[in-house]
């Protein structure tokens, strides 16, 4: 698509974090941070991959993984703000650009660098023997505080959270879609070299 081209995100990551041993932890590839960027790639995820993620911001001392209630009935932007209204299931507000408010009571310049994200990337995380475990995107504030946290379906995870025992790696459709269509890049058979969470040394 035009859209994707015209970011031209490279393929490759970004970054590789290592474990002590020199085995990857972590693959990440850094995502624009332009409001159109994040509105495009956003949209996506939850308009076309909802039923599977888990959302919610990441914190120290707090994690939360939310189902979507169900599709969205709304994506809005408004001064900065992305809105996903789920209706009765509630909704969630995402600074993804500049937030000035109003004429009459204007954001002051300190606070709006504080909301505006400063950080946004997709990863794939790897267990203790090099496996692919996790897929995902994250992003962060000016401050550096998680604003929002999204896990790709996992072929080691059903939708109640059980384990999937043997994995399911129809699972990673999300995770190949998004990265086909945002990283340019085919399905790898990596991907299901993974054994999950019971034993993957996670």
């Amino acid at each position: 698509m035009e859209e994707e081209k015209r970011w031209r995100i490279p393929s490759q990551p970004s970054e590789t974090q290592r474990r002590e041993d020199g085995t990857p932890a972590r693959e990440l590839w850094a995502l624009p941070l332009e409001e159109a960027f994040l509105e495009a790639f956003l949209r996506d995820v939850f308009e076309n991959h909802w039923p599977g993620i888990r959302f919610g911001p990441m914190i120290q001392g707090a994690a939360y993984e939310w189902k979507c209630p169900g599709a969205p009935r709304r994506i809005s932007l408004y001064d900065g703000y992305l809105t996903v209204m789920f209706g009765n299931g509630g909704h969630f507000h995402l600074c993804i650009g500049e937030n000035r408010g109003s004429p009459a009571n204007p954001t002051a310049p300190a606070l709006r660098a504080h909301r505006r994200p400063s950080r946004a990337q997709i990863f794939r995380g790897y267990d203790a023997e090099a496996r692919p475990l996790t897929w995902g995107f994250e992003m962060w504030n000016g401050k550096g505080e998680n604003g929002l946290s999204v896990w790709f379906p996992s072929p080691f995870l059903n939708d109640d959270d059980s384990l999937s025992d043997p994995p399911d790696f129809d699972r990673l459709a999300t995770w190949r879609a998004l990265a086909a269509r945002w990283l340019g890049r085919e399905p790898e058979t990596l991907d299901e070299e993974g054994k999950g969470f019971r034993r993957g040394g996670h």
